[in-house]
């Protein structure tokens, strides 16, 4: 009898000791994070009230640096979109993956048909993500994760899309890289149908994301929310217009809100209510993302990353915003072109490390996410990254190495084909025209305002040997002298500039902000439902 019931005692404890390890794999599997990356088009550094503008509102993206990490020194990988996706779906740098320009862009004797007269004509470069990369969502996908794609791919056309590249799921992505059809609905996108007239662009993406969180609550998901906002065409509702117009006026308007830069005026001031309504209508997208994290019980398992593809539009396309203090902007090398919002939330970590002034770049999200999802990283393919998993936690990042970029092309909005190196507190901008050296001490002179290459000649010429020999390391290509070059057409060009457009945008700003703007019927087609 004593055996019989030492026996069953025994039985007993292996029971609910066995039970009690299954509670805990379940327990453990259900920690297995999932991955929520926000990506927003066009989005300046100072877009955002967080990083300090007054005039725009963005309490939902607010939360997600309020609640995460804080990269100050935070960068795009490119200062156009499609290089800097590509380095984000890939881990390497645009030189390396050989997307260095918007796909679609023209080069070589192409450039001349676009009214442009410049001393180079633009290096070609790859107009598809490669196949032979293994993505980000490719590396999840193998682990198990079900993949999704919501919003702006313009990363190669048919047989190039999202779901060529590891995505089970792809609402929205195909080749265009802006909004064809506009912000309201009906749209002209292949990937995305069309429901309610007038439904914001924004808000359609981030309820397809949120659905497919709520599809997929029970497993393990990389979700990538990739907005075609804040791309111009910009649009708005009349509200959101009426609200920001009626801000910008009580803020004072200056008397002019532009300057010349080398090539195209640029923008001094942030008081364009069209594009504040835009950025408004992204976060009240974000917000119903987050919510649905918070719905299902996902928000404290979720890794939440937040960041843009290049900077703010301050000069060309819409001209929608000014990157204060920070020089330039988007299709520029300065550092308005590259620096970006670069928040990652890790629910677990939140109170380790608040902010963070470690240069870090787009490269880097890849072997991140792997890291901190606990899966093997694969550093012969996000070769130009590092994990920032350290940081996350607490600890210090010693490593000091180099962050290259390459755009060998002439951006839309100004730029100059040029490459950079940043090295410590060191940037140096290598102009591919003249050969000239551009060197900044971005801890002194965050702006950009004063060329020390002179004074420092030993400091410019270490920088740009390093460029220079990683630039053939990986195969750059380069842009090419133009033997049509004509100097007087492209002076012409630039007179028309200052005389013309200049004028014609001051007059377009007022023109925003008078009470009599109107821009159609239905302003845009946005009359057609209640934003």
């Amino acid at each position: 009898m004593k055996l019989i019931s030492k026996i069953l005692v025994f039985i007993a404890v292996f029971y609910l000791f066995g039970c009690k390890r299954a509670g805990d794999s379940k327990k453990q599997d259900a920690l297995k994070p999932n991955v929520l990356f926000i990506l927003v088009d066009d989005l300046g550094l100072y877009d955002l009230s967080f990083t300090g503008s007054t005039y725009y509102e963005t309490p939902n993206v607010d939360r997600i640096a309020k609640e995460g990490t804080v990269f100050t020194q935070g960068y795009a990988a490119s200062r156009v979109c499609s290089p800097s996706r590509a380095s984000v779906m890939t881990g390497r740098f645009t030189a390396r993956h050989g997307i260095t320009d918007w796909i679609g862009a023209a080069h070589g004797a192409d450039w001349r048909k676009h009214d442009r007269h410049d001393m180079l004509l633009p290096a070609d470069y790859v107009h598809a993500l490669p196949k032979s990369d293994i993505s980000i969502a490719e590396a999840f996908k193998t682990n198990g994760y079900t993949t999704f794609f919501s919003g702006k791919w313009h990363l190669g056309d048919q047989g190039n899309f999202p779901e060529d590249h590891g995505f089970d799921i792809n609402v929205g992505g195909w080749d265009k890289g802006s909004p064809i059809g506009g912000y309201f609905s009906p749209w002209e996108n292949p990937k995305l149908s069309n429901q309610q007239k007038g439904e914001n662009l924004s808000m359609r993406l981030a309820k397809e994301t949120a659905k497919f969180i709520e599809q997929n609550k029970d497993t393990t998901f990389f979700a990538f929310l990739s907005f075609y906002a804040v791309h111009g065409p910009i649009q708005t509702t009349k509200d959101k217009w009426a609200k920001y117009r009626q801000k910008a006026n009580e803020k004072g308007l200056t008397n002019e809100g532009y300057k010349m830069e080398r090539v195209l005026p640029i923008r001094l001031v942030q008081d364009n209510p069209i594009y504040a309504g835009l950025v408004e209508s992204m976060d009240d997208a974000v917000g119903v993302v987050l919510e649905a994290l918070k719905t299902y019980g996902l928000d404290e398992n979720t890794i939440v990353v937040f960041t843009s593809d290049n900077g703010g539009v301050a000069s060309g396309d819409s001209f929608s915003t000014s990157n204060l203090p920070l020089r330039g902007g988007k299709g520029y090398q300065w550092e308005g072109g590259i620096r970006e919002p670069y928040f990652i939330k890790v629910p677990w970590l939140s109170q380790k490390t608040k902010e963070t002034d470690f240069p870090v770049t787009g490269t880097d999200f890849y072997p991140t996410l792997l890291d901190l999802a606990n899966l093997d990283l694969l550093p012969s393919q996000h070769i130009d990254g590092v994990s920032l998993k350290p940081i996350l936690e607490g600890k210090q990042m010693s490593v000091e190495r180099p962050l290259y970029w390459h755009y060998p092309h002439y951006g839309n909005q100004g730029g100059n084909p040029s490459s950079i190196i940043r090295l410590g507190n060191w940037k140096l901008i290598h102009y591919w025209e003249d050969g000239n050296d551009e060197l900044y001490n971005l801890t002194k002179d965050p702006s950009e305002s004063s060329n020390v290459a002179n004074q420092n000649p030993v400091v410019a010429k270490e920088l740009r040997g390093k460029l220079l020999a990683w630039l053939e390391e990986v195969g750059a290509r380069y842009p090419k002298p133009d033997e049509n070059y004509n100097k007087d057409l492209a002076e012409r060009r630039h007179k028309y500039m200052i005389e013309e457009k200049w004028p014609e945008l001051e007059k377009q700003r007022m023109l925003f902000l008078s009470e009599d703007f109107k821009p159609n019927e239905d302003w845009w087609g946005s009359m057609s439902t209640n934003d």
